[in-house]
């Protein structure tokens, strides 16, 4: 089932004397964080009012946020977006919304189980099946994925040649 809220990152520390927060940004890039006008704190909406991006973290005035004080008080806190905030381009997906899913085989129908992570690894990212007393690392890319159905919960592959040796 797809989750409302997405995390989208986490309050590290206090920046300056105005109320910023150092954020630690759960997305592959910094600067999408910049881009939302709101996000989520305890499930309470909060504005941000400027926000940039500092060595791989986000620097960001949330808005009733002034002082050191107040700032230091979020430390530690998840910030989360909405779902509906975001577009994702077509076969891509939130790696939460693939934890799970059932992974088959295309030709066989044979289950190898579900996702139970995904390695980021640069060139591709790399799915993690645990079934069937084994793990098996399924590289995502359109030769070996054919269809991946979240709301159906199933993924649909296609096994290379030495893929599982």
């Amino acid at each position: 089932m797809k989750k409302e809220y997405l995390e989208a990152g986490k309050i590290v520390n206090t920046h300056g004397i105005r109320g910023e927060v150092k954020i630690m940004p759960y997305t592959d890039v910094p600067e999408l964080l910049c881009e939302f006008d709101r996000l989520f704190l305890d499930r309470k909406e909060i504005f941000i009012e400027r926000a940039r991006v500092a060595k791989n973290t986000v620097i960001a005035k949330l808005e009733g946020v002034d002082t050191p004080e107040q700032a230091e008080k979020l430390r530690n806190k998840i910030l989360y977006m909405h779902r509906d905030d975001l577009e994702l381009d077509d076969d891509t997906y939130f790696i939460q919304d693939l934890i799970g899913i059932e992974v088959k085989d295309a030709d066989t129908g044979f289950v190898y189980g579900k996702i139970k992570d995904v390695m980021q690894t640069g060139a591709n990212d790399v799915y993690v099946i645990e079934g069937n007393g084994r793990e098996y690392l399924v590289p995502a890319i359109a030769d070996v994925v054919i269809s991946t159905d979240i709301d159906g919960n199933s993924m649909t592959i296609k096994v290379l040649d030495g893929l599982f040796d």
